[in-house]
């Protein structure tokens, strides 16, 4: 079984949780009811704990379904979803929005209270994050939310909550051996201040595996969004070249372990200090009797040593936890999606 553990308010979660994204389109068609009977073995292999969001299309309905459709499996999952408001919304969000939108997801769900609601705001620019932080933190003293949580936020923002007294249970994250962003402030904030770290992007929507290892750089349009968005980490990390010796460094690991690259990835974040869980974005199940292996994974000094030796060659990224994502117009920000609330 999948490893367990305790964040710091007390609830169990798996430590690999099922991401939702690959499920919202543009990864591929998603077959509905495979989705469901997959749902079901990662919640036999120990995978209890899902992820998904307001704005990720269809998702929240379909863990929903498999909710009513396998109640014993769900009985034991943990789901926490994401309070996303659309950019255009923000300079008029008032209370009543976050209340729609949180009634919206529990009833896609079918549950009268969700586990975790992890709050992002677009445009620090734009004030009302605090204020949309208080809404739901008063839905959780009602009993609608069991925690709030938060994603994306930096060090100086997710500061202004703690110090206006929201509690803050968790914070998703993007953490990798290419994006070390979080250790600049963030890891050591979350441990004072005892929010857990909830970790996406571990294996770069699968750049960080076998598959890539001894490839020439792409050239045409890439398969999925995913990969849009690794690629431009991945070039920002110091280019494909780069990249490669990091892919062979981290296979050299994973034959001295027995494993496979993505497996090493994740162990090095989940090694972190502070790191609860990784997410895992799979569409099948087809990589689950690796993610088993994880969980037996020790990468010792020399492991460790290998790969500094990559990360003291790479370039930083530059500010803090999903700086660069924030610049609309700079082109990591220009491949996201700030709508996506009313098309839901």
């Amino acid at each position: 079984m999948i490893a367990r553990t305790l964040l710091q308010d007390g609830l169990e979660i798996s430590r690999l949780i099922k991401g939702g994204w690959h499920l919202a389109g543009g990864h591929g068609e998603v077959d509905h009811q495979r989705a469901l009977s997959d749902m079901v073995e990662f919640v036999e292999a120990g995978i209890t704990t899902f992820d998904c969001a307001n704005i990720y299309t269809g998702v929240e309905q379909l863990i929903g379904d498999f909710r009513r459709s396998y109640p014993e499996h769900a009985r034991h999952t943990q789901v926490f979803t994401k309070f996303v408001p659309d950019l255009g919304d923000l300079p008029t969000l008032d209370e009543p929005y976050v209340r729609r939108v949180i009634d919206t997801s529990l009833r896609r769900l079918g549950v009268e209270r969700l586990d975790a609601v992890q709050f992002h705001w677009w445009d620090y620019s734009i004030p009302g994050y605090v204020e949309a932080a208080w809404a739901l933190s008063r839905l959780r003293q009602e009993g609608k939310i069991a925690r709030v949580s938060v994603t994306n936020f930096d060090v100086q923002r997710l500061q202004e909550l703690v110090n206006a007294g929201i509690p803050i249970s968790t914070h998703q994250l993007q953490f990798s051996v290419l994006d070390s962003r979080p250790t600049k402030g963030m890891i050591d904030f979350c441990r004072k201040h005892r929010i857990d770290l909830l970790c996406y992007g571990t294996v770069a929507g699968g750049f960080l595996s076998e598959r890539w290892l001894g490839q020439a750089e792409p050239s045409d349009v890439l398969a999925n969004r995913s990969l849009v968005k690794y690629k431009l980490i991945i070039n920002d990390f110091g280019g494909w070249d780069l990249f490669q010796e990091l892919l062979s460094a981290l296979k050299q690991i994973a034959l001295k372990h027995h494993t496979d690259i993505a497996s090493v990835a994740t162990r090095v974040v989940l090694d972190q200090p502070g790191v609860a869980a990784a997410i895992v974005g799979a569409t099948n199940t087809q990589h689950l009797p690796a993610h088993h292996t994880i969980q037996n994974l020790l990468l010792d000094d020399q492991d460790l040593a290998a790969l500094a030796v990559i990360n003291d060659r790479k370039t930083d990224l530059g500010g803090d936890v999903y700086t660069l994502e924030r610049d609309r117009h700079g082109k990591h920000g220009k491949i996201m999606r700030y709508e996506l609330t009313k098309s839901e």
